[in-house]
């Protein structure tokens, strides 16, 4: 009985629950593995995505299997299940893209973009020019941000970068958020009756 759930429960550690999931490969899509670089390309554009030596790639004409080559190492599972994820999130890039949105909460603040950049007036004595990297196309509609791009990676590091800059403070709320953030509010100092 022992034995068994040991053969179970060895035989669960060395599988990955996200890296076995096949990455179904849509029709428009056309992928290329040459030298360790593995590249994607689609209706949206192309992404290149450098493969480690310990992960094998087999592709078909409809899905990519990702494995390792010592799926006993912990450190090969997490590649395993990190890289079935950067493939998935590439395919999904090149077809649908991906957006995040970011809202500004505050009298007088305002956004615009001018060329390759965004400029911020957000309660500072100066506007504040964000730059807007390659591979991304940044919207502005009233008080909602609005950051496109096909690379998953870049578009939430925009995201974040454009969230430091004037964080959402506790008392009021102003500041630049998620569309979908919740921020935790804290009520003003209370003046005590004399």
């Amino acid at each position: 009985m022992v034995a068994k759930l040991f053969v179970k429960f060895g035989n669960y550690i060395n599988m990955s629950r996200i890296g076995k999931q096949p990455v179904i490969i849509p029709a428009k899509v056309e992928v290329k593995y040459v030298d360790s670089m593995l590249t994607v390309k689609g209706p949206k554009g192309e992404l290149k995505q450098l493969v480690l030596p310990e992960v094998n790639l087999e592709i078909s004409d409809k899905e990519i299997l990702v494995s390792v080559k010592r799926p006993k190492i912990k450190t090969q599972r997490a590649y395993w299940g990190l890289y079935q994820r950067l493939i998935s999130n590439m395919v999904k890039g090149v077809t649908e893209g991906f957006e995040k949105k970011m809202e500004m909460i505050g009298v007088g603040y305002k956004a615009q973009v001018q060329g390759k950049t965004l400029v911020l007036n957000v309660a500072f004595s100066h506007p504040v020019n964000f730059p807007i990297a390659e591979g991304l196309n940044i919207s502005v509609d009233k008080n909602v941000i609005t950051i496109n791009g096909i690379d998953k990676q870049l578009v939430g590091e925009a995201a974040a970068n454009l969230r430091k800059i004037r964080k959402p403070e506790p008392y009021k709320g102003k500041g630049i958020k998620y569309i979908d953030e919740i921020v935790r509010r804290k009520d003003g100092k209370k003046v005590g009756a004399k």
